[in-house]
């Protein structure tokens, strides 16, 4: 069925409203397959996007409508280009913000030993304080049947609102990160990554989330000021004391070294022999290393397993001994270190074993001075609420180049090979790869997610053999080892001595979400579908997560397919409040779009949105808006003015009168400069360069022509043939951006949908008139206009005579449309005195 069977004529309304049309057009739309994918294109003829999937975890803010609207202008411009559109939408339904929210929605929390419980129901919404306070125990997979559903209902909030928002996406290829696809594909990709050596397990030092009782990539990290101070301990060397300073004396325990720089004359005498711990009288090796800091506190560090990074690079370097005393859930481990004096700290918070420890030390004369307060970045998860603690745990790796210096060659190489709009925006991405310091921790010891899909045997002592994982075969994906057994083996081998035991892990929810480009794709799953629209043509997304999602999606498709997966990528800026702050939901400065959406309606909004460029923040401003609805409603009102001066029957007849096609060379000009922007990812200049033309066609060309186009003959023709070819070409200009008005303005007078139609092009317009002509009109009917408003006169108010003085040149232009001027302007007579002013003078006479 081809668009103008499809679509019949509307006619024009009575009264043309804004309102209502969302419901109208989004239900049109859908039913009729507007914007439905053509598989049967070639892939020179599709445009694919790798739309970012939401994060599923509350309500959508304006900041997802800014980028998500430019990148719905992308998709119509290369629609209308001729391109079958790939434009999925999914959804990111997995991992931690997801969880929280559960536990915060239901007051729940999840407990892995607990037995599946099939009548267990859900609490009653909204749970109280107190419920919140005291989370109720539920089995991993009640809790998961428990994330599965409020994320269903998320989805559905989220699909309406995007509808409504008018996001030209083909909704039957519709994802989620959590669904059958997703978890093959995630699996499937580990499972390669695993057999080329690119993917490995490892017992190692690892950033720790002790609230969700988690490890943190890298990727995750966040800085945050916090206040802290700096503790003066004293350590017993042979020739006298040594004093340490320490934002962490309650990790004295722990410590396994003093360190001091090489060239540090101070110390150079204890390198090479031991110390003597205060307190606990523990003996521990002196040595020099070169990021020791020799005007950083007293220039002597001690070396804790583990306090920080830089412990780690210590630990590693200088081959030190192990002694973690911080548990997975904050607490000091009991059996820490062999001391009467730890017993008493066994259990402790970090907080509590920091005061017990200064306590202890006062007592004891080793600690010496009052503590000094600082304010210091200390590292975060960036979700998280409580500073990351570094425990020793068996994890996953994938590797991205963070200890191969060919792989990150490799990848900066990607990076180059990349377009970047804005530009400079390849800056953070190679800042990233080059400053990696280990590769990418993708196991998360949480339950809402994409199992690791690996067992491993367990030996005749029941311990496991983790160097030789099981693994299923590709067919039997996707897989979930906590309930499905490996290959040879049945269930009553679990658990058992000579028998197996699953990894308990789930993946980084970036570990799926790096392959959104092969899960939408139907990579090993279409393989026609696949070819057709990867690598990809285009991937939007935000700035903020260059160094998680773009980073890990170039890694997956470069140690897959040894291609980028997509070619070029736009990034956005950030939305600011009033005040130009970030916003963002932790300072509470957000803005929700249902509202602003349903006052002003869906193009308002949209105009917002398209006034920020890609990589350039956008202040939010209700009164913007404003000034959207207000085009949207004039592109109604002035189609049924130009409709009603009878141009729809005239769209294909010829233009022949002066000014006339000076407006189409003008227009044509518009068309070149839009497109260009648009082929460039530059949205707002091409709105910019659509919209001033608008107006100019509405305030100037129709009320200088309005009275010929009512009249008959060849320059009535023509004028009515002029104002159809623009009110069709502006319709297609603005379609982008506005498509709700422009399709029910299109409704009017011509069959199918405008987004359906082809975009405009130069070679549809005359490219002989003289757009100065245009100008010139306008300028000597705004002179007329400001005359009459100065004597509070109303714009039809007839004037007598008016004298056109100028160069002559310029009053013999002037002449061509001096019809068309007398009759807008209500001039009687108007004279022409060449040469007496520089410039064109209107001077009228009442």
């Amino acid at each position: 069925m081809t668009d103008t069977e499809r679509f019949a004529r509307a006619g024009v309304p009575e009264r043309p409203s804004l309102d209502g049309l969302e419901d109208t057009w989004s239900r049109r739309w859908q039913e009729e397959g507007t914007y439905a994918f053509d598989r049967s294109k070639d892939r020179a003829d599709v445009y694919a996007i790798d739309t970012p999937p939401p994060t599923v975890s509350g309500e959508l803010h304006m900041g997802h409508v800014f980028s998500y609207t430019h990148t719905d202008t992308v998709a119509r411009f290369q629609r209308m280009r001729g391109k079958t559109v790939f434009y999925p939408m999914g959804w990111d339904d997995n991992g931690l913000p997801t969880e929280r929210r559960v536990q915060n929605v239901f007051g729940v929390r999840c407990d892995p030993a607990l037995p599946y419980d099939s009548a267990w129901t859900p609490p009653v919404r909204p749970i109280s304080a107190e419920a919140r306070k005291h989370p109720v125990s539920i089995s991993r997979r009640n809790f998961v049947e428990l994330c599965a559903s409020l994320t269903a209902e998320d989805e559905q909030a989220f699909e309406a609102l995007w509808r409504r928002l008018g996001l030209s996406v083909d909704w039957s290829l519709t994802y989620t990160t959590i669904g059958e696809a997703a978890r093959a594909a995630s699996q499937r990709a580990f499972l390669r990554n695993l057999r080329r050596g690119e993917a490995y397990t490892a017992d190692a030092p690892t950033l720790w989330d002790v609230g969700f009782r988690t490890a943190v990539a890298q990727a995750e990290l966040e800085d945050r000021e916090r206040p802290g101070a700096y503790h003066r301990l004293v350590f017993h060397g042979p020739g006298g004391d040594v004093p340490i300073d320490t934002t962490r004396p309650e990790l004295l325990p722990a410590c396994v070294a003093l360190v001091c720089h090489p060239d540090d004359d101070r110390y150079r005498h204890l390198v090479g022999g031991t110390v003597t711990t205060p307190l606990f009288g523990v003996e521990v090796p002196v040595h020099a290393h070169p990021l020791a800091a020799p005007d950083k506190g007293t220039g002597i560090a001690m070396v804790c397993t583990f306090g920080d990074l830089t412990d780690v690079t210590w630990w590693r370097e200088l081959q030190l001994d192990t002694r973690v005393v911080i548990g997975r859930d904050g607490r000091l481990l009991p059996g820490g270190l062999d001391h009467e004096a730890y017993a008493p700290l066994a259990g402790l918070t970090v907080n509590a074993a920091r005061k017990e420890i200064v306590r202890l030390l006062t007592e004891s004369g080793e600690m010496t001075g009052e503590p000094r307060p600082i304010t210091h970045p200390v590292k975060f998860y960036e979700n998280g609420e409580s500073p990351l603690e570094i425990v020793a745990t068996r994890q996953w790796y994938v590797r991205n180049g963070g200890r191969d210096a060919r792989l990150r060659d490799e990848l900066l190489d990607r990076g180059r090979e990349l377009n970047w709009v804005p530009g400079h925006m390849r800056h953070r991405y190679e800042h990233w790869v080059g400053g990696l310091t280990g590769d990418w921790l993708i196991s998360r010891q949480r339950f809402f997610g994409v199992p690791v899909p690996v067992w491993y045997r367990l030996d005749n002592a029941g311990e496991p053999d983790y160097d030789n994982p099981l693994t299923p075969d590709e067919s039997a994906l996707p897989i979930d080892p906590s309930s499905e057994c490996p290959p040879g083996y049945v269930e009553v081998h679990r658990g058992r001595a000579g028998g197996f035991i699953a990894d308990p892990d789930v993946m980084d929810t970036w570990a799926t979400s790096s392959l959104t480009p092969q899960i939408v794709g139907g990579w090993m799953r279409d393989e026609d579908l696949f070819a057709r629209v990867f690598p990809m043509d285009l991937r939007p997304q935000g700035q903020e997560i260059i160094r998680t999602w773009l980073f890990s999606s170039v890694v997956r498709s470069h140690l897959e397919h040894g291609v980028l997966p997509w070619r070029d990528t736009v990034l956005s800026g950030w939305i600011l409040d009033p005040d130009r702050k970030k916003m963002s939901k932790s300072k509470g400065n957000v803005v929700t779009p249902i509202a602003l959406l349903e006052q002003h309606g869906s193009d308002a909004v949209r105009y917002w949105a398209a006034s920020g460029r890609p990589g350039t923040d956008l202040a939010f401003d209700p009164g913007q808006i404003k000034v959207g609805r207000r085009l949207a409603t004039k592109i109604l009102n002035a189609s049924k003015f130009v409709l009603g001066l009878g141009a729809a029957g005239a769209l294909r007849e010829p233009v022949t009168e002066p000014l006339d096609r000076a407006m189409l060379t003008a227009l044509s000009a518009v068309v070149r400069t839009a497109t260009d922007a648009l082929d460039g990812y530059d949205h707002t200049g091409a709105l910019t360069t659509a919209e001033t033309f608008f107006w100019t066609f509405c305030d100037d060309y129709i009320e200088l022509v309005k009275e010929r186009a009512y009249g008959d003959g060849p320059a009535a023709v023509s004028a009515r043939a002029a104002l159809a070819t623009a009110l069709e070409t502006q319709l297609r200009l603005f379609a982008p951006f506005l498509p709700y008005a422009t399709e029910e303005a299109w409704s009017w007078w011509r069959y199918g949908s405008v987004h359906r139609a082809p975009w405009p092009t130069v070679h549809e317009l005359p490219a002989d008139g003289d757009p100065a002509l245009l100008r010139l009109a306008g300028d000597a009917l705004s002179q007329v206009r400001r005359a009459k408003s100065e004597r509070r006169l109303s714009m039809k108010a007839e004037v007598p005579l008016a004298e056109a003085l100028g160069p002559a040149d310029v009053l013999d232009r002037l002449a061509l449309v001096e019809g068309d001027l007398r009759a807008a302007a209500h001039i009687a007579k108007l004279d022409r005195l060449p040469d007496r002013t520089p410039d064109l003078v209107i001077a009228c006479a009442f």
